[in-house]
């Protein structure tokens, strides 16, 4: 059973929103009546999700923008703005797995991507989006950490870095903002069988093999119920929580000391 939120009238920019998490979350806010301003890498995946989109009514567009670019997140951020007015909610959810492997295996272009895509592209979102709500009076941001942002796991080390790094900026930006009438909070997903996560273990069969042990409910998650996270956090239900990491992740966390 999932809560019925209702964002209706609320305007949402969710930046890595073509696959996984941020697809289903897209489709979650547009469900709940928000409109919505949609960034990610592949044009055919941010059209599709137009397409479905489009029945329930709300307004949608799609962007293609490369997080790591400072000037092309300027004007993302510009375009929206200026289409809808006011931006009540963001969702900065860009991120890419990187190389599974030791550290000492690493070369430079594999720590530049995960520290460009999953932190830097995390901050060109944030550097847009306070001045924005301040301006207009509040609203709340969402970003997308990990479980490997609370806990280490070998041959992830760099990976790990990055999604810590997430919550570290998530804390210190909250504070700046506490009086602002602005809410930021992270969201920590362990396992959830997204694209990343097969990336991240080279197939859906891999991935399984290498986390289900690890999973005390002994399954791995649906993006759905990550979106359900996102939607609460968001959502007037939250109004006294900020600067939190969220860890959804089916007890691994908790079970960590003997699983892992």
């Amino acid at each position: 059973m999932q809560v019925k939120y209702d964002f209706s009238g609320k305007n949402v920019i969710l930046i890595g929103g073509t696959t996984g998490i941020g697809r289903a979350t897209a489709l979650a806010f547009a469900q709940a009546g928000a409109n919505l301003f949609v960034a990610g890498i592949g044009a055919e995946f941010g059209n599709s999700l137009k397409e479905e989109v489009k029945p329930l009514g709300v307004a949608i567009e799609f962007m293609e923008t490369d997080v790591r670019d400072s000037k092309a997140m300027a004007a993302l951020h510009q375009k929206a703005f200026e289409r809808f007015g006011r931006i009540d909610v963001a969702f900065n959810n860009a991120g890419v797995p990187g190389k599974t492997a030791p550290v000492h295996e690493l070369d430079d272009a594999d720590y530049d991507l995960l520290m460009d895509v999953n932190l830097r592209g995390m901050f060109n979102g944030l550097r847009h989006q306070i001045p924005h709500m301040i301006a207009k009076g509040g609203g709340a941001i969402v970003n997308t950490s990990s479980l490997f942002g609370v806990m280490g796991f070998a041959t992830t080390a760099v990976y790990c870095a990055s999604k810590w790094g997430v919550i570290g900026l998530t804390n210190s930006v909250a504070l700046e903002v506490a009086r602002k009438n602005i809410r930021v909070n992270a969201i920590a997903p362990g396992s959830v069988m997204t694209p990343l996560l097969r990336g991240m273990f080279g197939s859906e069969q891999g991935a399984k093999d290498t986390v289900l042990p690890m999973i005390p409910m002994g399954r791995i998650s649906d993006p759905s119920e990550i979106a359900q996270l996102v939607l609460f956090l968001s959502s007037d239900a939250a109004s006294f929580i900020t600067g939190q990491a969220i860890v959804i992740d089916g007890g691994g966390f908790v079970a960590g000391a003997d699983q892992f």
